[in-house]
């Protein structure tokens, strides 16, 4: 993933090789981490609402707004990680909010992707016939094909953002354009 990002964010490597491993050691798990919590928010989420509306006396709209509460915490853990990629990973320097966009759209892309493969297991995927165990292993592996797809092009849209930026500030700076009108 490391060089992957490096190509998609047009730079070259020049780390050493031991903190390069370091770092991909780093990135496992702190991207793991978070995408297990995302994971596990969405397993134990309207469970966890119920027993939490039962302790609590909540109202009863709660497991209503509890659906939508915990598939955002879910979607922010995984924003989070794909974010954390695209800020440590690349050898450039650069703020963390610059890679938000590209981490949305990645995330956006990647849980697109599992609904499809969710469709698929549950109204294609035959598994007591040899074939249908062998397709959803391709599916799966097709799934994860293009989730790394969806990574890579979240990180082609930060440094598609990243260049219109720099073209669009070389072009007021070329117009001598007085300092308070660059603020609007």
């Amino acid at each position: 993933m490391i060089e992957g990002l490096n190509v998609a964010y047009e730079v070259t490597e020049d780390r050493a090789f031991w903190k390069t491993r370091f770092l991909a050691v780093a990135l496992t798990f702190v991207s793991g981490t978070l995408m297990l919590i995302a994971a596990g928010i969405m397993v134990a989420g309207p469970k966890f609402g119920t027993w939490l509306a039962g302790q609590v006396q909540i109202p009863p709209p709660f497991p209503l707004f509890w659906l939508f509460i915990h598939r955002t915490i879910a979607f922010a853990f995984g924003i989070l990680a794909a974010a954390t990629l695209y800020f440590l990973a690349p050898n450039i320097r650069q703020n963390f909010r610059s890679t938000l966009p590209g981490a949305i759209l990645a995330v956006c892309f990647w849980i697109g992707l599992s609904c499809a493969l969710g469709i698929y297991f549950r109204h294609f995927g035959t598994y007591n016939k040899t074939y249908g165990t062998l397709g959803a292993g391709i599916v799966l592996m097709i799934w994860l094909y293009w989730t790394g797809f969806a990574m890579l092009a979240g990180a082609e849209f930060n440094t598609v953002l990243k260049q219109l930026g720099e073209k669009r500030q070389l072009q007021l700076n070329d117009r001598k354009v007085p300092r308070l009108a660059r603020v609007v």
